[in-house]
């Protein structure tokens, strides 16, 4: 009895891992025949875990939806994350689910074995929240634009631009990405027929209906390469192409990709393709790469690095018009 019980957990924990699993494969991972798979099989059906079947030579099982949630089975390190994503949920940034966030946690760390209560209760007593100002996501709203990724399902829904001007989009959604405390949709704009960028909050989603379409291969360069780039250089009205002395290898180490792409010129410099929404802060951000560059365009952009040259000068001098005595 106790290894049947411990096969049985064995099983649902496999099939709580991926979407299909072909007869043949649990019985390899169980070490048991294709019998004992389906008998336990059934028995997990009488525990009410909806687990359907499918014939033939490619067939297999798939653990689906039913009409209540089945106990899940959690490693020590999945626990631990809910346990942690739970509390994060609770503090914002979605909306409508703080909570409930709060009620499913509670829940959670009353079964917690005591060495995981405590890894857990350690992330809470010793970090503290630092409140953010900013726009939160419809907890419905994600949650329908997760399905519609997940069932590659077309979307359709009104968008507010960040000029202001709204836009009725219908895309091929491919996948949410969190930064911050922002969420983004990267999708497949099927009237621009081009990949695009879409801030959640800004979103007021249309009912799903349909239709589904085959996923699209993600962007070349990948979903979170491709939104760094969006945010840091095409999404910005002011864009500037500067060159720093130095290696692209030397610069990507130095400053990363926060700034704008970097580009290779030749082994001793390389260009930085930059965007922001104030070029004369674009100006006080490169300066603060303590790297010697010359700004190829815009002129704007040299007038206002100038300008803060002879004010820095000034400054150094002490013979600005504030100096003190």
């Amino acid at each position: 009895m106790k290894a049947t019980s411990a096969r049985l957990l064995r099983l649902l924990s496999l099939l709580q891992t991926r979407k299909d699993w072909p007869g043949a494969e649990l019985s390899d991972r169980l070490a048991v025949s294709p019998r004992t798979v389906r008998r336990d099989v059934e028995r997990l059906r009488e525990l009410g875990y909806p687990i359907q079947a499918t014939m033939g030579t490619g067939g297999g099982y798939q653990l689906g939806a039913g009409a209540t949630l089945p106990p899940l089975l959690l490693d020590d390190e999945e626990a631990v994350a809910v346990a942690v994503g739970l509390r994060t949920a609770a503090q914002g940034g979605v909306s409508g689910i703080e909570e409930t966030s709060v009620r499913a946690l509670a829940k959670l760390l009353q079964v917690l074995p005591s060495r995981l209560r405590r890894r857990v209760d350690a992330l809470g007593s010793f970090t503290v929240p630092m409140p953010a100002a900013g726009p939160t996501v419809d907890s419905d709203t994600l949650t329908l634009v997760a399905s519609a990724c997940r069932d590659s399902e077309i979307l359709r829904f009104d968008y507010e631009s960040s000029d202001g001007t709204a836009s009725r989009r219908i895309v091929e959604p491919h996948r949410l990405v969190a930064r911050g405390r922002r969420w983004y949709l990267v999708a497949w704009d099927t009237a621009r027929d081009d990949w695009r960028t879409f801030r959640v909050d800004r979103m007021e989603p249309l009912a799903l209906t349909g239709p589904r379409v085959p996923p699209r291969d993600p962007p070349e360069q990948g979903v979170a390469t491709y939104l760094a780039e969006r945010m840091n250089v095409h999404m910005w009205p002011h864009k500037a192409r500067v060159r720093l002395l130095v290696s692209a290898e030397e610069a990507q180490r130095r400053i990363g990709s926060d700034y704008g792409r970097v580009e290779p010129v030749d082994e001793h410099s390389c260009v930085l393709l930059c965007a922001g929404d104030s070029l004369f802060y674009m100006a006080c951000y490169l300066g603060m790469l303590d790297l010697d560059m010359e700004v190829e365009e815009p002129d704007e952009l040299r007038e206002h690095m100038a300008r803060l040259s002879a004010r820095f000068q000034r400054a150094s001098s002490g013979a600005g018009p504030f100096r003190v005595d």
